[in-house]
């Protein structure tokens, strides 16, 4: 779904032709799995995606279908990239927004809120989306060489340890996510 400045939709394009050295802003989400430990899976992007190959980064990303609620799309992107099967997740930062440029000159340029999701045991990643995982602890995190720029960007907004992060209130969710 692309978005004005402000978050409203103004529109739709297909997810494989939104991406390149103009990319519009649009709607997206990330989404970081915690365990009962506190561990954060941290997910390498497959070799094969067009954008940010191999990068490791949080546990799941992605973009929301036209009239899909973004809590909804985050619960779908983690059954599909890792197999795994959640009742809900919690919004941490609802008006995360960035922009980064590969070596490539591809852009993403992204309205992306960041969700919580509680779940412990091993994923079943799809191979097309995910080309290795690992459990982290927070603290680690930042040590992680070669970490999306999207994550680093959360990182320095979600300062304090992921068991520990405020419910945000949807409310502050950009208009286009507020379905």
């Amino acid at each position: 779904m692309l978005v004005d400045d402000d978050g409203r939709a103004i529109g739709t394009e297909a997810k494989a032709t939104v991406h390149h050295a103009a990319t519009p802003l649009h709607l997206a989400f990330s989404s970081y799995v915690v365990d009962t430990a506190g561990r954060v899976l941290l997910t390498q992007r497959a070799f094969e995606k067009p954008t940010w190959p191999g990068v490791w980064t949080n546990s799941c990303c992605g973009h929301p279908l036209p009239e899909e609620p973004v809590e909804q799309a985050v619960r779908r992107r983690l059954a599909d990239e890792l197999g795994i099967i959640v009742e809900s997740a919690d919004l941490v930062l609802p008006e995360f927004r960035y922009r980064a440029e590969m070596p490539t000159g591809v852009v993403e340029n992204e309205i992306c809120p960041v969700y919580r999701v509680w779940w412990t045991g091993d994923p079943t990643p799809n191979p097309a989306e995910v080309a290795s995982y690992r459990w982290v602890e927070w603290s680690e995190l930042r040590d992680i060489p070669d970490l999306s720029p999207w994550c680093l960007l959360q990182l320095d907004q979600l300062t304090a340890s992921p068991v520990d992060w405020p419910i945000a209130d949807p409310a502050r969710l950009p208009p286009a996510a507020q379905i």
